[in-house]
């Protein structure tokens, strides 16, 4: 097993960022078969091989993610993703 633990800085509204964290979810959906599912104020996503997280907190927000077998030896490829989506989404 393998973990990411990203921590990305925003200045959107809370409201707004849970409407891109929404919209990351979907392209998660769409793109690699997770389910999600909101739990407060962590969004959380699953699916053979990995699962996790991805929290707001005040002006930021956290993704955390456990990497089964497979995927742990694609873990900088899949960073380095993640962190372009929160850039997109959150600038």
């Amino acid at each position: 097993m393998s973990t990411i633990d990203i921590r990305h800085a925003h200045s959107l509204s809370e409201d707004n960022a849970r409407s891109a964290i929404a919209e990351v979810a979907q392209k998660l959906q769409e793109r690699f078969d997770v389910t999600t599912r909101w739990e407060g104020q962590v969004l959380h996503f699953a699916r053979s091989g990995v699962e996790g997280g991805i929290e707001l907190l005040p002006g930021a927000v956290r993704v955390k993610a456990e990497l089964g077998f497979l995927l742990s030896a694609m873990k900088g490829m899949v960073e380095s993703e993640i962190q372009r989506v929160l850039a997109e989404k959150l600038g």
